[in-house]
């Protein structure tokens, strides 16, 4: 299994944040109890059975803020990677996975409307790239444009790509 980002061909990440309480409990808890919620919706977005996929997650990672308000509680952060995405990457899938990654998050709590940018949140969920695919669109860049950037995606990418961890509560 390799650890680069060029040998993700047919794979998908997503980034999971929280540094606010949701309806599951503290932000760790919040991250929990979305994971099998996650799971299932890509699988039906790929509408492809969890044994074709392979799916794998990073370890938890509690991270500072960076950016956006000053005062903000620590962040509980991971990653999702699947890989063997069927099909090839397109603009409408990759809408229409966000818009069910954006009301997973609105099951949670969050309120795009009313946060303050980079504030607080109680799940925050950002498609990281697809495979090599570029896509600049109002609504959505990949790779996401900050992605290298920010240690809090990276280190847990890296952890995702070499292998998965099981969370404990």
């Amino acid at each position: 299994m390799s650890a680069s980002l060029a040998d993700q061909a047919c794979s998908l990440a997503v980034a999971l944040g929280a540094n606010r309480p949701s309806v599951a409990g503290s932000p760790r808890q919040t991250l929990i109890h979305v994971r099998p919620e996650l799971e299932a919706l890509v699988c039906d977005w790929t509408q492809t059975s969890p044994i074709r996929l392979s799916c794998s997650w990073s370890p938890l990672l509690e991270t500072l803020p960076e950016g956006g308000p000053p005062g903000q509680p620590m962040f509980c952060n991971a990653v999702f990677l699947i890989r063997g995405v069927p099909g090839t990457p397109g603009l409408e899938a990759a809408l229409a996975l966000l818009d069910r990654l954006q009301a997973l998050e609105a099951k949670y709590g969050r309120d795009r409307d009313r946060e303050e940018r980079w504030g607080p949140r109680s799940l925050d969920l950002d498609l990281l790239f697809w495979g090599d695919w570029r896509l600049e669109h109002p609504r959505l860049v990949l790779p996401h444009p900050r992605l290298h950037l920010r240690s809090f995606v990276m280190e847990p990418l890296l952890a995702a790509m070499q292998r998965s961890t099981p969370w404990r509560p």
